[in-house]
């Protein structure tokens, strides 16, 4: 539908908010598509990993005194392989550190294996009150290239057993997969809404340098979908998520108003959050400039044992401290603010970085990417429009000074 796509309610902007994230490494096997920091290991001490985890989030505590934590997430990896002990463990640390939101979500993430399932029940004990489950498709072949270890009623068992034990729950799907036909999609997709409650987030094949995919790619076995083609998928998905009722509120997220990924919009809509576990990265404000607060980014040490020997060595595994510029801290909110349909406030881009919208692009960028029909001004928010969503890269690299 493009332009014409149903304008539904979005999340009404309010505070970014405060978030905790929380990555748990592990993976039974490392899917082809995947780029993030995740590990296959034989075992794993449980115990031990979550002494330091509580060890590094007493370290994040002690900067961000007096905060609201808006949202827990437990990412990974794969989350649900944790033991659920861990999981209340770390809830349990963190409401004697922060004082809890009343609307407080806790997330983690699951894959929808038989064992992995058998333990829903325990992580709602746990305190988790939101699952997103890694489906990500609904047909065994294409489960199989992907390389995932479920199969297709495995996912719906696992929908369906989420449905029963979480107030609210998502999974995720993956489009634009080589070969795949408009018609298909359709038919999938209407198939996951049969399924779906009040979110689902449908993300689009990149082939991601370093994956096994990139390689398998660049050695021919398998092309990816042309762009004009993953385009057509794009345009399907808003209209079908329109019409149940699940507008797409950032690139690849659609939610029934209210619905939305608290946790996700602390980022997009550049809030703060602590990030603990290997790798995990953090936006702290940790100071003040003349006009705004200064946000420092945070890395932990991505590889997992050096992680956790430096958590048991001097108390945390933080491996860079960088005191963000105005410009900097700029660029960071239009590329993660422009994301949301909702777009990025002028009010607050000034208050983040001192500056007003305008003044900060590169010369002539905003009147040319407004012309082209990529861009627009609703009221105060600057937000791309539909087919600015497609080639939003494309719109950041000539936005950005």
């Amino acid at each position: 539908m493009g332009e014409a796509a149903i304008e539904y309610p979005q999340p009404a902007p309010r505070t970014a908010g405060f978030g905790l994230y929380v990555h748990w490494p592990f993976c039974r096997a490392k899917c082809p598509y995947c780029d993030f920091n995740s590990h296959v290991r034989e075992t794993v001490d449980a115990p031990r990993w979550g002494r330091a985890l509580l060890t590094e989030l007493d370290h994040m505590a002690a900067k961000t005194k007096g905060r609201e934590l808006a949202s827990i997430f437990f990412g990974g990896g794969t989350p649900s392989l944790m033991e659920p002990e861990t999981v209340a463990s770390i809830v349990s640390r963190a409401a004697r550190h922060w004082v809890f939101a009343p609307d407080i979500e806790v997330t983690l993430e699951a894959n929808p294996n038989s064992a992995e399932v058998s333990r829903f029940r325990d992580y709602r004990a746990a305190g988790v009150n939101r699952l997103s489950i890694g489906v990500q498709a609904l047909d065994d072949a294409a489960l199989a290239f992907l390389g995932r270890l479920h199969g297709r009623n495995e996912a719906i068992q696992a929908i369906e057993g989420a449905a029963e034990v979480f107030p609210r729950y998502s999974f995720d799907l993956i489009y634009a997969r080589p070969g795949q036909t408009p018609g298909a999609w359709r038919s999938e997709l209407r198939e996951a809404l049969s399924l779906a409650g009040t979110h689902v987030s449908l993300y689009q094949l990149t082939l991601e340098p370093g994956t096994a995919f990139y390689a398998r790619a660049a050695r021919g076995e398998f092309a990816a979908l042309e762009s004009d083609a993953a385009a057509a998928l794009f345009e399907i998905t808003r209209e079908e998520m329109d019409a149940a009722g699940l507008p797409l509120y950032e690139i690849s997220n659609h939610a029934a108003p209210g619905a939305e990924s608290r946790h996700n919009l602390v980022y997009w809509r550049y809030g703060e959050y602590a990030g603990i576990g290997p790798g995990a990265h953090g936006r702290l404000a940790l100071s003040r400039g003349a006009n705004a607060p200064v946000k420092t980014a945070l890395r932990q040490t991505r590889e997992p044992e050096a992680w956790l020997a430096a958590v048991e060595r001097d108390g945390h595994a933080t491996c860079e401290a960088e005191a963000l510029s105005a410009p900097e801290r700029a660029a960071e909110m239009l590329m993660m603010g422009l994301r949301l349909h909702e777009g990025v406030a002028a009010e607050a881009f000034a208050g983040e970085t001192g500056m007003r919208v305008e003044d900060f692009l590169a010369a002539n960028a905003l009147d040319e990417m407004i012309a082209a029909g990529f861009l627009e001004w609703r009221g105060d928010r600057l937000r791309a429009t539909a087919s600015g969503l497609l080639r939003l890269n494309a719109v950041l690299a000539r936005l950005l000074p």
